[in-house]
């Protein structure tokens, strides 16, 4: 086949167009580009014992299970009395939280921005204050064991 001299003049030279690409690439690549470095760390909470003063003991054996709950409590609210068979943490995202433990009758109150351990096996309750309160729980347990468990005649925490 024949190509007239103006299918020359409409084609760019192949290194050109090779050229072309990899200098798009490259922007590409330079718009997407990742700074890497580590982030900056708060520890919020690192305990050995609970809020009462309760060291921890160990965890249940088995497969792990982590539970995250966020918990709102009614202003002037007291939860039910309860326990928990494991080793847990909380934090209070808004208001503020006394807990109180039923056996040494002791109390803490823990404010917005506040974590705190929570005790294993000693009964005990959260009090919202004048305002809701929002608490973020977190719990290391195992499948079927559940995290709260309520004294004999109380009300499920949540």
């Amino acid at each position: 086949m024949h190509q007239s001299p103006s299918d020359h003049r409409d084609r760019l030279p192949i290194g050109t167009l090779v050229g072309a690409a990899l200098a798009t690439l490259a922007i590409t690549a330079a718009a997407d580009a990742q700074t890497v470095q580590s982030g900056h760390k708060d520890t919020l909470i690192e305990a050995t014992k609970s809020w009462n003063g309760k060291p921890y003991t160990g965890y249940p054996k088995g497969q792990p299970e982590l539970t995250q709950i966020r918990l709102t409590i009614e202003p002037h609210s007291a939860l039910p009395w309860h326990t928990h068979p494991y080793p847990n943490v909380g934090y209070v995202l808004k208001g503020a939280l006394t807990i109180h433990d039923k056996a040494s009758g002791k109390t803490e109150t823990f404010h917005e921005g506040q974590s705190f351990a929570e005790s294993v096996d000693d009964a005990h309750r959260g009090e919202a204050g004048n305002q809701e309160t929002v608490v973020l729980l977190t719990y290391a347990g195992t499948p079927g064991t559940p995290p709260t468990i309520p004294l004999p005649g109380q009300k499920p925490e949540y």
